[in-house]
């Protein structure tokens, strides 16, 4: 076995280890944080509820519920880009030198913030457009949860630096319950789903 293969071995040791990252589920009013405690359960041992700005919680990355080209004019992105000067900026690099310019809605990227904590923004869009109200039947939300969730379980945040070493605690707020204009149950019902499908339930 060679040192290279070794290392391999131990990271996916390390990772098997602690299978599920801890995910905080953040909300700014009763119904969202009322929809959000719905996940709670045995089986999600790692969930919890916070009822406040999902910038109060101690945690290495963060989810912006993004549009599909990184644009941060509006909600929770409009927060982030205050708190984090030039993530705009990254978001759409980022995008622009994977995915051409547009990141679907399903995919998801991680960009560092430039802060030690959170230290990485993992942004998964909602929507298309900016500003774009969704459909009542969209699954957007359950397409952006299981991005975020995949992108921990199978990718790299830095070259050789698999996402669940670097990252044991994601924030998330609602996605697509702002501006989108998804009702809190389905969000959460969404997101439930996601967790379950990618993590086991």
């Amino acid at each position: 076995m060679t040192i290279d293969s070794h290392t391999t071995e131990s990271r996916r040791k390390a990772r098997s280890a602690r299978n599920v990252p801890a995910l905080v589920l953040c909300a700014i009013d009763d119904a969202m944080a009322q929809a959000w405690r719905t996940l709670l359960s045995t089986r999600r041992p790692r969930v919890q509820v916070h009822r406040g700005s999902v910038l109060d919680i101690e945690a290495q990355a963060v989810v912006s519920p993004a549009n599909s080209y990184g644009w941060m004019r509006g909600g929770i992105d409009a927060v982030y880009a205050r708190a984090f000067p030039g993530i705009e900026e990254r978001v759409r690099k980022a995008i622009l030198n994977t995915h051409g310019g547009e990141l679907p809605v399903g995919e998801a990227l991680a960009v560092p913030t430039g802060e030690t904590m959170p230290a990485w923004l993992i942004s998964a869009p909602t929507m298309r457009e900016p500003g774009e109200l969704l459909a009542e039947d969209t699954v957007h939300p359950y397409l952006a949860a299981r991005a975020v969730f995949e992108l921990w379980r199978d990718r790299e945040v830095d070259p050789g630096r698999p996402a669940a070493e670097a990252i044991d605690v994601i924030a998330m707020p609602g996605l697509g319950t702002g501006v989108g204009g998804v009702d809190p149950q389905n969000c959460a019902r969404q997101v439930a789903v996601a967790w379950d499908e990618v993590f086991g339930g």
